[in-house]
């Protein structure tokens, strides 16, 4: 079963350092800008990401302890 885009954007995100930006993981996921924030949203309003804006740039990372919101 191919994993949805969430799960992939979760799985990059554990790969990395340091908040990324909205372009990069969509790049990463090989998906479009807009559907990568339309999910990085939806991440963050389960609480597994969260976001600052940067100028114009908006940079994402996982929420410590994120794991205890998956069932």
């Amino acid at each position: 079963m191919e994993k949805n885009i969430g799960e992939k954007i979760l799985e990059y995100m554990k790969t990395l350092e340091w908040p990324s930006t909205t372009e990069d993981i969509a790049k990463a996921v090989k998906i479009s800008w807009n559907t990568a924030q339309v999910w990085l949203l939806k991440l963050q309003s389960q609480g597994k990401v969260k976001f600052r804006r940067v100028g114009r740039q908006n940079q994402w990372w996982l929420k410590k302890d994120y794991e205890k919101e998956f069932n």
